[in-house]
């Protein structure tokens, strides 16, 4: 089956969202939403969202799944916004709970803040499947990135978030609290081992030096042959050594704190204080 895949660029935070529908029907799902964020100001915008709203109407689809490949640290989701819109349902990795947990101490969230996946409607383990329309979607934990990170497959379609990116840019980072360049390399040999004509759309694209145009779709042989961190079979100790190095030199995405606090809670803010204003935290020194 060969799924048709429409993608959405956010250039503020160089994220690739899609919606997937099936080639014969209605259905369709919408993976790694994207709400627009204004640091300086707090403010919250619905632009990027809204266009995906727009779209999925025009075309008369229906949506059943709005699904997150992993807990973003560069963005925040705007699933909820989108069920509000278009109905579906909201589903991430079942390992949610390990980043909940972990996060839920970063930001000292407290026995109020359930670190059980229960902000979801559905949490996806390793060889799990789920339906959209008469599409089915298998699901392939890759972590690495982070203890949650997931693979989609759908048809000849992989989505595989941001364990990798364009095979000029490489591969995710494994430095965030539960990353592991290990995990990662295995991940991306599950991903690989799919068949060579395999669609691969990532998360990202931050246009490799030398490249002119923003690109997010790629095949699994391409990967093979030409990723400048893993392609023509680099080893795991190389790999390791090399991914290692790099984080070590990498500063914080932008809108870290943030995403993470609202995209732990399935797109969701904190909870409103005494004064029914809700709040992002900054812990100090902590990441």
């Amino acid at each position: 089956m060969t799924p048709h895949v429409q993608a959405f660029f956010d250039k503020d935070t160089n994220t690739v969202s899609y919606v997937v529908r099936e080639p014969q029907g209605s259905a369709c799902a919408i993976i790694d939403s994207v709400l627009d964020y204004d640091q300086a100001a707090g403010r919250t915008d619905t632009r990027s969202a809204d266009e995906i709203i727009s779209w999925v109407k025009a075309e008369g689809l229906t949506v059943a799944w709005i699904l997150e490949s992993h807990v973003h640290a560069d963005h925040l989701s705007a699933a909820p916004y989108l069920q509000e819109h278009l109905g579906g349902k909201i589903g991430i990795g079942a390992n949610i709970t390990i980043v909940q947990d972990t996060f839920g101490k970063v930001f000292n969230e407290g026995t109020a803040f359930e670190r059980d996946g229960s902000q979801f409607d559905g949490l996806f383990a390793d060889g799990d499947s789920l339906h959209i329309g008469q599409m089915r979607v298998d699901v392939m934990h890759t972590p690495g990135h982070t203890p949650a990170c997931l693979t989609y497959v759908i048809g000849d379609a992989a989505f595989v978030g941001d364990t990798l990116f364009m095979p000029d840019f490489g591969t995710a980072r494994c430095d965030f609290p539960g990353g592991s360049a290990e995990d990662l390399y295995a991940s991306i040999q599950k991903i690989l081992s799919l068949p060579d004509e395999t669609r691969i759309f990532v998360g990202h694209d931050y246009k490799a030096p030398g490249r002119d145009e923003f690109a997010w779709e790629t095949t699994v042989g391409e990967q093979k042959a030409l990723n400048v961190h893993i392609g023509e079979g680099r080893p795991l100790e190389d790999f390791v050594h090399m991914r290692e190095a790099r984080d070590a030199k990498l500063g914080m995405p932008r809108l870290i704190l943030p995403s993470l606090q609202t995209n732990m809670r399935a797109g969701h803010f904190p909870e409103p204080e005494d004064n029914g204003q809700r709040y992002f935290k900054v812990p100090i020194n902590e990441l």
